[in-house]
């Protein structure tokens, strides 16, 4: 076996041809090498232990970082028969430089995110909903509609965990609410997301390649309410009559008290976005820029808190309404607890991906969906894709194959990549994650049961796309 595995490489090693690509640089065309058919096994064994991680309790991170690891070795020892390590240097860098945009800016992001949490701003919003005593039906709206409009700010993740919290809450011993509620939180999230820059991770990516300026996402708004509202108006009918009780064993009427510095930190998390889309917009810098200027507002505010803390410690300052420390704050302690294990899947991913388009596959993908079916059967495909594998690789190879389409087009992959993964519970990281905070009542199945709804939406906010945009 093993002679014949060395026969087939040197085989295999000297059949590639040569091909010229953008640039002018050479490549190699490894689609029917052992190097380009042991990589596609790569890329689908971590990519499987992806989909099997809360079965397996495996980071998704591991997977994808080893296999991005071995498909550039492949390539790196092909490219070294035929003496051309240059192009496969510049190519990781070029793939590592994408990465590295993405990543400072989700951790900035994510690092604001980890501030209001620990403020307790999200919690004071919980509470609020909680203490308003409203029906299961309001709650199932209130719930969907705060998931829709806030994740084009803070992200569709967050998102769906704060609004499941305020579910849990308020739906404890109704678990056909919980699901039902659940299912709604994740399709108004992913709508949200989908038309603005900062609502998803793909459209992020989509921003960050300069394909779509920051306001031509808005473009998607009323595609993106059709796709929340038309599954929303159909699940309603099976909401439960009455409104909760108060939780047992729960004070409601202390609530939980903001602590000292959370609006502000709201409002230079708001600052933030606004001098990223001008650093984009007016100044022509990548906006990560701009994010890590914000870090700077957010680390010099934690600055100021710090000086109040060490008053309070001397009993020269108290912060208002509490006899508790509310000015200690740490910066890096928000940095630290990042969501690290995702930000090491993009790299894998995004390297993986890279990796498989640097082989050919992608060329030959971009041929097939764009060129045999055209740019609308492709596109609302790969949002059917994103159901059933996470829509971040899908868009990255997207934006690797670069189809040459129209505005419109891209406006609508766009779309159907941050919405299509509503059609599976495991088809976006809101879903999978409230699979795990509401486990047992919000499931696989629960979500199944009304996939044909949601793909009613799908299909309606692409035509009101067209109608609305074409």
């Amino acid at each position: 076996m093993l002679k014949l595995l060395i026969l087939l490489s040197g085989l295999f090693l000297t059949v590639p041809a040569l091909a010229a690509e953008g640039g002018g640089h050479e490549s190699l065309d490894l689609t029917t090498s052992w190097v380009g058919i042991l990589s596609i096994i790569i890329f689908v064994a971590a990519y499987t232990l992806v989909i099997l991680e809360e079965q397996l309790h495996l980071r998704k991170s591991k997977p994808v970082l080893l296999a991005a690891g071995l498909i550039w070795i492949l390539i790196a020892i092909a490219y070294g028969g035929h003496d051309m390590p240059h192009a496969v240097e510049e190519a990781i860098r070029h793939n590592f430089l994408e990465y590295a945009e993405l990543f400072f800016f989700l951790l900035v992001a994510m690092t604001y995110i980890n501030a209001m949490l620990e403020r307790g701003v999200f919690d004071a919003l919980r509470d609020w909903l909680v203490k308003k005593g409203f029906s299961y039906r309001m709650l199932f709206w209130l719930t969907g509609t705060l998931a829709f409009f806030i994740s084009p700010v803070a992200d569709n993740l967050t998102t769906a965990l704060i609004m499941c919290a305020v579910v849990l809450a308020v739906g404890a011993g109704k678990p056909d609410f919980v699901a039902i509620a659940c299912i709604n939180i994740v399709v108004g999230a992913n709508a949200g997301g989908a038309f603005s820059p900062f609502g998803d991770i793909t459209t992020l990516m989509v921003w960050q390649k300069g394909i779509i300026e920051f306001s031509g996402f808005f473009a998607l708004f009323i595609p993106a309410v059709v796709n929340f509202v038309v599954p929303a108006l159909i699940m309603q009918f099976a909401i439960p009559s009455g409104k909760p009780g108060a939780a047992p064993g729960r004070d409601d009427s202390k609530g939980s008290m903001m602590k000292y510095g959370g609006m502000t930190i709201v409002v230079l998390f708001l600052l933030t976005i606004v001098t990223a889309v001008s650093f984009h917009n007016f100044l022509h810098i990548p906006p990560v820029f701009g994010m890590m200027l914000g870090l700077a507002y957010l680390k010099f505010y934690g600055y100021y808190l710090r000086r109040k803390s060490v008053k309070f410690n001397r009993g020269l300052e108290s912060p208002p309404g509490s006899a508790e420390n509310e000015y200690e704050f740490d910066v890096f302690a928000k940095i630290a607890h990042a969501e690290w294990d995702t930000l090491f899947f993009f790299y894998g991913v995004i390297l993986a991906v890279g990796g498989l388009g640097f082989i050919g596959y992608l060329s030959i993908a971009s041929e097939f969906f764009y060129g045999t079916f055209g740019p609308t059967i492709a596109n609302t495909i790969v949002g059917v894709l994103s159901a059933i594998v996470d829509n971040i690789p899908v868009m990255f190879a997207v934006l690797t194959m670069n189809p040459d389409m129209s505005h419109l087009q891209w406006l609508l992959v766009t779309l159907t990549a941050g919405v299509g993964g509503s059609l599976l519970s495991i088809g976006s990281a809101a879903g999978v994650a409230l699979m795990g905070q509401a486990r047992g009542q919000y499931t696989f199945f629960s979500h199944l049961k009304w996939s044909w709804a949601i793909a009613l939406g799908y299909g309606l906010s692409i035509w009101t796309h067209f109608l609305i945009n074409g």
